[in-house]
């Protein structure tokens, strides 16, 4: 995905709220070799695409003044009540180094699982998202969560997902934590257990 920007010279609360008024967002780029870069982007193209999963977790094209780099999108700092981007960060890639992102989750199957179709039961998502590490080459844009075997009061756990090819989970602690599961409605237990208790009621004499 390609996001151009411009080198940005002035900086400030004052420069940036102009900057803000005139349709563009503050930012800057760091990391690698090079000095961190005061940039600049255009508002509405910057706020379409943080509305796309892809630009949270992919490799971006950042062209700044006609060159580009490899970066991730790193931060962003939004008005606390208006439909304002007031900042962005952006990290630069190197080829050669692992990079520590967040990669959503994507749950297939969920309507066709047995626990759903035959059970009746609901998806929870315990997770939504997991952070990886991996070359840049290897980044993937989401990872699959597959559904279509998991019955009625079962857990999807880390290691029941296939990741793909050079992409390792970091787990802060829990080594195989659960990411999903088919449960039976609040509703539908509450009821179960009433219906258990009055089978259970004698008459009285």
């Amino acid at each position: 995905m390609k996001v151009v920007a411009f080198e940005r010279s002035v900086q400030g609360t004052g420069a940036s709220r102009r900057l803000r008024n005139s349709g563009k967002t503050p930012g800057i780029i760091y990391g690698g070799a090079a000095e961190p870069k005061m940039i600049e982007l255009d508002h509405n193209a910057l706020w379409h695409a943080l509305k796309k999963e892809a630009f949270h977790s992919s490799i971006l094209e950042l062209e700044v003044a006609g060159k580009s780099e490899q970066a991730l999108l790193r931060a962003f700092q939004m008005h606390p009540f208006k439909p304002l981007v007031l900042h962005v960060d952006f990290q630069r890639v190197s080829a050669n180094d692992k990079i520590h992102v967040k990669v959503p989750l994507h749950f297939m199957n969920q309507e066709t699982a047995p626990g759903v179709k035959l059970g009746h039961g609901i998806v929870n998502h315990i997770l939504n998202d997991l952070e990886v590490s991996c070359l840049p080459a290897d980044l993937p844009e989401f990872i699959e969560v597959d559904l279509a075997a998991v019955e009625l009061n079962q857990t999807v756990h880390l290691s029941d997902i296939k990741l793909p090819k050079g992409v390792t989970v970091i787990t802060h602690g829990d080594d195989n934590p659960a990411v999903a599961s088919i449960s039976q409605p609040a509703g539908a237990v509450s009821e179960a257990a009433e219906g258990g208790e009055a089978a259970g009621e004698t008459p009285a004499a």
